[in-house]
């Protein structure tokens, strides 16, 4: 696991319209769902623990009509169970580049970079959340996707850092509709 980030929790610039205007929430899932520890034992079978604060967060946001996505660099038994419990209706495992896989997931969906987030913690997901009309990152990611990212979440990866992204997209529609 990376050592904890030098930036302490910045201030978003993200206007409040920006999140409103997000349709999906993709996000890659070692370092951003998890912690990025991968458990594996001697017979081969693999664990990860997920947080019930970010599962929550994904929840609310599939109710509110909000698309979610999952994007890994690896596939795995674990990330697919845990997507089949939460109703994940876009799980791609085995992509490493991230960027085109969001890509062709917007495109698919007919949705612009605007209306698109994107979360990742590693080197390889710098440029999808560069590309994506909000880009974020867990506080203790890796420096390049720390600097792409135009929002870093309080909370760590694993323990509620995707429930921080989740938490801003349901408030800013709340503001947004109508009264």
């Amino acid at each position: 696991m990376p050592a904890p980030s030098k930036i302490k929790n910045r201030k978003s610039k993200i206007s409040r319209a920006a999140w409103a205007r997000i349709r999906l929430f993709a996000m890659d899932v070692d370092g951003v769902l998890t912690d990025g520890t991968v458990l594996i034992s001697s017979d081969g079978t693999e664990a990860k623990a997920f947080s019930i604060f970010d599962g929550t967060g994904i929840i609310r946001l599939n109710r509110a009509g909000i698309a979610v996505a999952w994007i890994s660099g690896r596939a795995s038994g674990a990330t697919a169970r845990r997507a089949q419990e939460l109703k994940i209706p876009h799980l791609i495992q085995g992509r490493i580049d991230k960027l085109t896989a969001l890509q062709e997931l917007a495109a698919q969906l007919g949705l612009a970079a605007a209306h698109c987030a994107y979360m990742g913690d590693d080197d390889i997901d710098a440029p999808a959340i560069a590309w994506a009309g909000i880009g974020a990152a867990p506080s203790e990611a890796m420096p390049a996707a720390l600097a792409a990212a135009g929002f870093v979440a309080r909370r760590p990866a694993g323990r509620g850092a995707v429930r921080d992204v989740c938490e801003q997209i349901l408030a800013a529609r709340v503001h947004a509709a109508p009264a």
